[in-house]
């Protein structure tokens, strides 16, 4: 056997070990961000409103705008209906809002939409139908968790991301009493465990990732209730790869059950609640990983970095503005630094993520201490 040969051997035989030990594979990755709740109460719309009569959400979220569209997918839950002035709005408790909601937050990037609450049947039949009617025409985002008809409820929801498979489904545990007409639940997708383990064995061998919202849990708790907790399991039992969840208006811990990432709440994201703890909410983004190794694929999560945000009646950036902590002032809320601090002790409770810090507050300088006077 001559030198070449031998050498062209040698080099084949280093490839075939390197596939065999999983060396040399290259992961595929996309970027996902994920934010709360749009709940739009009557304060929120008629700061929107123009005085031609039409409504621009978008200077609301100028300040986030571009950290969500530097992602591939970025999630939100649309807590209220947009079924527009024609429906007649409406604010608490039966919301119907603006379709210039949807139109903002597509502007600023969304494109994972859940449809899911227990606010999704606020105006009953004619109100989720106007509201799957504009969702229907945005095909630059994907909705999920409440349908026109049984069909499509049935059909699996995909989006394919830098060569990775994507299946999303969100579900509600609630519905706030009100039911859908008989013969169109799929109105609301109700979450039992039965459901959602039929909806995603529809996703074995379509789907590299199962992503899955949650509106779960109790109001205004920061820390997951049992329910909560065994829904993550069961998911987790599933294979299910990322729980996004929304609900209690409040942030809860961002952690991982097994394999599985879950975010037990996300807050509020644009609302009109007043209290504190209602007005700060929460940015996760993340990049999810594929790898293939062995003939297998493995799904983890890197990046995962969380943003605190606070989103008060009026600051000097304008009504009803999302705010980042990292561009808070103290002038904006007082002693925020401490306020971060508190609530992102109830976020980070898995090492794997990232808590982002807070901005500075400027150090006062002490003045100089008086000069005593001599006695004459």
């Amino acid at each position: 056997m001559t030198r070449n040969r031998l050498l062209g051997f040698a080099v084949l035989l280093l490839i075939l070990l390197a596939s065999c030990s999983g060396e040399g594979a290259v992961p595929r990755r996309f970027s996902l961000a994920a934010a709360g709740d749009a709940l739009i109460h009557k304060k929120v719309y008629t700061a929107a409103r123009k005085k031609d009569g039409s409504f621009d959400f978008r200077p609301m979220l100028r300040l986030v705008k571009s950290r969500i569209s530097a992602h591939d997918l970025a999630f939100y839950n649309q807590e209220t209906i947009l079924g527009g002035t024609e429906l007649g709005l409406s604010t608490y408790p039966r919301f119907n809002s603006p379709r210039e909601v949807g139109d903002a937050f597509l502007d600023a990037g969304f494109n994972l939409v859940s449809l899911a609450n227990n606010h999704t049947l606020d105006r009953g039949e004619k109100g989720v139908l106007r509201s799957l009617e504009y969702w229907k025409g945005k095909k630059q985002a994907l909705s999920s968790g409440s349908f026109a008809a049984g069909k499509e409820a049935g059909e699996l929801r995909t989006v394919k991301v830098n060569g990775i498979t994507c299946a999303f489904f969100a579900y509600t545990t609630a519905t706030n009493g009100l039911r859908a007409p008989k013969g169109s639940e799929q109105y609301a997708a109700v979450y039992t465990p039965g459901k959602a383990a039929a909806d995603i064995k529809k996703a074995r061998g379509k789907a590299d990732v199962v992503i899955v919202s949650m509106h779960w849990g109790s109001e205004y708790v920061f820390n997951p209730t049992q329910e909560q907790t065994q829904i993550a399991v069961h998911l987790a039992s599933l294979g299910v790869n990322l729980v996004i969840g929304h609900h209690p208006h409040v942030v809860q811990p961002v952690t991982m059950v097994g394999s599985t990432l879950v975010i037990y709440s996300l807050g509020n994201f644009l609302s009109g609640q007043d209290r504190l703890e209602r007005q700060i909410g929460l940015l996760v983004s993340l990049d999810v990983v594929k790898t293939e190794m062995r003939g297998e694929t493995r799904i983890s999560f890197e990046n995962v970095t969380a943003t605190l945000l606070y989103n008060p009646r009026n600051s000097p950036f304008g009504r009803h503005a999302v705010i980042p902590f990292d561009m808070l002032k103290g002038t904006i809320l007082k002693g925020f630094p401490a306020v971060h601090k508190k609530y992102a002790a109830y976020v980070k409770k898995s090492p794997l993520i990232t808590m982002r810090a807070p901005a500075s507050e400027p150090v006062r300088k002490k003045a100089p201490p008086a000069r005593k006077r001599r006695a004459k």
